[in-house]
């Protein structure tokens, strides 16, 4: 699951088995300051965490600032010493345990922690949502990932990098797939569907035509190629049977990789949580989350799903938490927090 390096510095830290805990992901990272009783003695937003972009030192550098307005928060100083016992980093980008050990060593040159835990922000998500470590979490945000986890440590998970690991589905995925059934359709290579018509109507073009170029040259800016992934939903919801086809899709997908996991952890036949987030799992489209519901009743009768809106950030400070073998009323106490 995770990647761990210890700095041990023998030095006692600013805040005594204190947790550092980092949510980062593609579009924001949060940064909460944990003391050992689960309060929350300060906090920080920033931009998104991009390793494979500009490098794993170079993502954790940018994380400088957040960590100081978290710390000045608190009344704390940085360069006075070991911050915490532990850095719980729950990180999109980090799909694959090499990168976490990259990671985790950007961190550990930092010297903020004593310890320093670094982990893919699909557990982050998990621990969020469920009262102990165990469990399956999907996330369903701009791209798809599927991990699980049991209380003596051991994982199921997922390369997760896209096509190329066998990745289908998010928010790009979805839209992508509205355009290419408009075009089609349009073109007479697809069936009918309307999405040929909704989506130049909101995009204020006249054709699926010219629609496809405005995407192509750049007239349509591409951070708005996403705004197709509601639609999508809207005209599933209305009959469409293109558009119900791809929200089938996504549902299929999502049940998969939790019953995969499922599976690997010995939980397949037992009560066990499933646990859902990401923008598109949390939007509240009914037609998805009744199909989700009713495969994962089929394929894994005693799951539970439960689509969870609490901020991750809770959840890797929760993992913090568990690593330095806090009560469990300051697990209690950072909820509060956070409700």
């Amino acid at each position: 699951m995770t990647a761990v390096a210890t700095a041990r510095t023998g030095l006692q830290p600013l805040v005594p088995g204190g947790v550092l805990a980092f949510d980062a992901g593609n579009s924001k990272t949060d940064v909460a300051l944990v003391a050992a009783d689960g309060s929350v003695l300060g906090t920080a937003r920033g931009g998104g965490f991009e390793p494979h972009v500009i490098g794993p030192t170079a993502a954790v550098q940018a994380l400088v600032p957040l960590v100081e307005a978290a710390a000045d928060a608190a009344g704390l100083d940085i360069s006075s010493g070991v911050l915490v016992q532990q850095i719980s980093a729950c990180l999109a980008n980090a799909d694959l345990p090499i990168e976490e050990e990259r990671l985790a060593e950007a961190f550990r040159s930092h010297a903020w922690a004593d310890e320093v835990h670094v982990a893919n922000d699909t557990f982050a998500l998990l621990r969020a949502g469920v009262d102990e470590p165990r469990g399956v979490a999907v996330v369903c945000g701009a791209g798809i990932n599927c991990a699980g986890l049991l209380p003596d440590g051991r994982t199921a998970r997922f390369a997760a990098v896209g096509r190329i690991s066998g990745d289908w589905g998010g928010g790009q995925q979805l839209a992508d797939e509205a355009y290419a059934a408009a075009a089609r359709a349009d073109d007479g290579r697809g069936p009918a569907t309307a999405l040929a018509t909704v989506l130049p109507e909101h995009f204020g073009v006249a054709s699926v035509s010219a629609l496809i170029e405005a995407l192509h040259l750049g007239d349509i800016p591409y951070a708005r190629r996403l705004e197709a992934t509601p639609l999508l939903f809207q005209v599933a919801a209305s009959g469409d049977e293109v558009a119900s086809a791809v929200v089938r899709r996504q549902a299929e997908e999502v049940v998969a990789m939790a019953v995969v996991a499922l599976r690997r952890l010995d939980l397949l036949n037992e009560p066990a949580d499933v646990v859902l987030g990401g923008g598109v799992l949390t939007s509240g489209h009914r037609q998805l989350m009744d199909t989700i519901e009713s495969l994962l009743a089929a394929q894994a009768p005693k799951a539970v799903p439960r689509v969870v809106a609490v901020p991750p950030v809770v959840g890797a400070a929760l993992l913090g938490l568990d690593r330095t073998g806090a009560t469990a009323s300051a697990h209690s106490n950072l909820r509060a927090a956070y409700s």
